[in-house]
């Protein structure tokens, strides 16, 4: 019996691997963003959930599913590195306000619905993987991630953060007899075995990464605080993300070695060298005048915001600070989706001077060794998840052209083009 059993497992095994879906992709050009190369006329042959082999002289194997982008640029699926997937505020109706407004009148359940449609408008815009960053009510982000793993939901890889942990008061201005406002959406955490406490529920509530906001207060984490938590995040085996906006926030961030600095608004170069020698990631989250209008700015004020995001990033790139691109947009716009918008980011780093190879770097490879997926995301060779975009034109001549994704395939099954 335990033979025929171990028999019958066998054949099960070897049946599903002879039926695994072989998709064989034509691409006219083939981006390697590490390097900034561009490869002609390449077959990428795709079974099941990953790539199989990838070159010029690759054989399609009889009755493979033909995809044909011999006319396209193909490369890898873009990453967000700062996402808010359970936010969608729109200023009219009800919605108007400020973020802890929308925290307050809105329950998991719509917020659950808001990530699902957000999730999907980042799919079919070319973001494959993103970061989801906190701010996701009590832990809908960790249930978005299970829907997509599953397969019920389309949507991209996601590395979710859990509830944002913060000294006293988190981003909010609180009033004594309401102090408990903003929970769950922030975790208070002011002493040592606070912040052990609120790292060690996130992981077991399904983070996959630890935010924390170092500087939203008068008081701010030290550096040792950060470096306590940095300590406390790796036992369980994930990295600590750092939200600061002031110079001093940042400083401590970059001096105790956080995996990221997330915005660094008023970063000076002395903060961008350090973090540079610290190997930490910024993630800056530049908006674009139309972004930071959405958040009911005068446009004067939008235009100042504008070209101070412009400036830190020219610095960062010309120091040598490694770049991950992240968003952070949280508010509807009634001519984009969540995709097309967090795209137009783009433009930000064009501005800045920044060349299109680099770019990339900072969509695909430096996010992916940020998100610690880079031996199974973030390149188009064997081995890899089946995670490919194209584009109508070469990114390294015309880097807008990303705005055109015209094909999107995540974990070899194909959401957008060519069936």
């Amino acid at each position: 019996m335990k033979r025929l059993f171990c028999l019958a497992v066998l054949i099960f095994i070897a049946v599903g691997v002879a039926s695994a879906q072989v998709t064989a992709i034509k691409a006219g050009k083939l981006v390697v963003p590490e390097t900034g190369a561009t490869l002609l006329n390449q077959i990428i042959l795709v079974e099941g959930a990953r790539i199989k082999a990838v070159g010029a002289d690759v054989q399609i194997p009889a009755g493979a599913n033909v995809v044909d982008l011999s006319r396209s640029t193909v490369l890898p699926g873009l990453f967000d590195c700062h996402t808010h997937m359970a936010f969608l505020i729109n200023r009219r109706g009800r919605e108007r306000g400020s973020l802890l407004f929308y925290d307050l009148t809105h329950t998991n359940a719509e917020r659950a619905i808001h990530a699902v449609v957000n999730s999907r408008d980042m799919l079919n815009a070319g973001f494959t993987t993103i970061r989801d960053i906190g701010n996701d009510g009590n832990y809908v982000a960790t249930d978005l991630r299970r829907a997509i793993e599953q397969g019920l939901i389309p949507g991209p890889t996601i590395i979710n953060s859990g509830r944002i942990i913060a000294p006293f008061g988190g981003q909010y201005q609180l009033q004594p007899e309401r102090r408990t406002l903003g929970e769950p959406e922030y975790f208070y955490a002011d002493t040592r075995d606070e912040m052990r406490k609120a790292i060690r529920e996130n992981v077991h509530f399904g983070a996959r990464v630890i935010k924390i906001v170092v500087d939203d207060q008068r008081y701010i984490y030290s550096v040792e605080d950060i470096k306590y938590m940095i300590a406390e995040a790796a036992s369980a085996g994930v990295k600590l993300a750092a939200h600061a906006v002031t110079e001093q926030g940042a400083r401590n961030a970059a001096e105790a070695g956080v995996a990221s600095i997330e915005h660094g608004l008023e970063m000076s170069d002395e903060a961008l060298a350090l973090a540079k020698k610290n190997n930490v990631v910024l993630v800056s989250t530049d908006f674009t005048e139309k972004a930071w209008m959405a958040y009911d700015m005068p446009a004067e004020v939008a235009k100042r915001f504008y070209a101070r995001g412009v400036d830190r990033l020219r610095r960062a790139h010309k120091l040598g600070v490694t770049l991950a691109f992240g968003s952070d947009l949280i508010f509807y716009a009634p001519d984009e989706t969540r995709g097309t918008w967090t795209m137009s980011l783009v433009d930000v780093f064009v501005e800045a001077g920044i060349p299109p190879k680099d770019i990339l770097r900072a969509f695909i490879p430096n996010a992916a060794r940020l998100l610690g997926v880079e031996q199974t995301r973030g390149a188009i060779s064997a081995g890899q998840f089946a995670d490919i975009i194209a584009t109508p034109e070469n990114p390294l001549d015309n880097i807008s052209t990303l705005k055109q994704v015209s094909f999107v395939m995540k974990n070899g099954k194909v959401f957008k083009g060519a069936k």
